[in-house]
């Protein structure tokens, strides 16, 4: 298969529950080796289109592709190169976690045992404790664990890091950098944008079944307003400032200017650099910045 093929793409996704329409006209390609966010809140429809993308669930309507495959139709092949965890997790609850990575070890053609160890030890995970024993945070662990083990070419990661401490969490980042650099693509669903900003190369945001933005961390955040406070030696050249595009709320008092900008901040840096400036204060948009403006612009 070539790397040219896209790791997953979807085309005119429509999933519907009679009257309730889950997904709503999705288009989306993620590229091989790839950390791709996928973004909303819960009920954002982002658990239908991966259950579609898995043949968990059949779409209604659109066209799907992973790894150059019809999940429909090369099931069987896609399951042994594919690696997921849901966002609902069942376990079977007799099992020791150890019986359990052994039992799908055995469905895959074996796990290294080495490699098994080390992957818990990382996470903080006892394997000889029975599963119906465990607190939800280490059941997430035992998924997380079997996912990062398959060796697969393509991880489909649904809301990974529910339950996790923040330590463990930090631990997951750095298990999605290093799959990444092996070449592995990551499929990482998330309602927790300070961790898809760390992890992803580029991000779509759902909004109500529908993609509302699409691009790199830095685009969107691009896409974010900043706020702004300038104090100037003199007065603040108000009529100047108003004229500036982008500027939203702007407050001026004496020699002090605030306001919020939305696009591209360089046309008030232009204005700022011919005039003399005491202080200026510019908050960085991150993506959560980012993410609320466009559901913002959404509603």
């Amino acid at each position: 298969m070539s790397t040219d093929t896209p790791a997953l793409r979807i085309t005119g996704l429509v999933k519907d529950y009679g009257d309730v329409h889950a997904v709503r006209g999705i288009d989306l390609e993620v590229r091989r080796g790839e950390v791709y966010g996928f973004l909303g809140p819960n009920g954002a429809g982002k658990t239908t289109t991966i259950r579609c993308l898995l043949d968990l669930l059949r779409p209604t309507a659109g066209r799907i592709e992973v790894l150059g495959l019809d999940p429909r139709r090369d099931g069987v092949e896609l399951r042994r190169r594919v690696a997921y965890v849901p966002g609902e997790l069942r376990l079977p609850e007799r099992m020791t976690g150890a019986q359990l990575v052994a039992s799908i070890g055995r469905l895959r053609g074996g796990f290294d045992r080495r490699r098994r160890d080390e992957l818990a030890a990382r996470l903080g995970l006892d394997l000889g404790r029975r599963t119906r024993d465990l607190s939800s945070g280490n059941r997430r662990k035992v998924a997380v664990l079997l996912a990062f083990l398959a060796g697969a070419e393509l991880l489909v990661l649904d809301e990974p890091t529910n339950g996790l401490d923040p330590l463990i969490q930090h631990e997951f980042l750095r298990l999605v950098r290093e799959v990444r650099a092996a070449g592995v693509t990551v499929f990482l669903s998330s309602h927790v944008l300070s961790e898809v900003q760390r992890a992803a190369d580029r991000v779509a945001v759902l909004r109500a079944g529908k993609v509302v933005a699409q691009g790199t961390v830095d685009e969107l955040r691009g896409q974010a307003r900043q706020r702004v406070d300038v104090w100037f030696e003199g007065d603040a050249p108000g009529a100047e400032l108003a004229a500036v595009p982008g500027i939203e709320d702007p407050l001026i008092e004496g020699h002090r200017f605030a306001a919020v900008v939305s696009g591209p901040i360089q046309p008030l840096l232009a204005l700022l650099a011919r005039h003399p400036v005491v202080s200026a204060l510019i908050e960085e948009p991150d993506l959560e910045d980012a993410f609320l403006d466009l559901y913002g612009e959404a509603s």
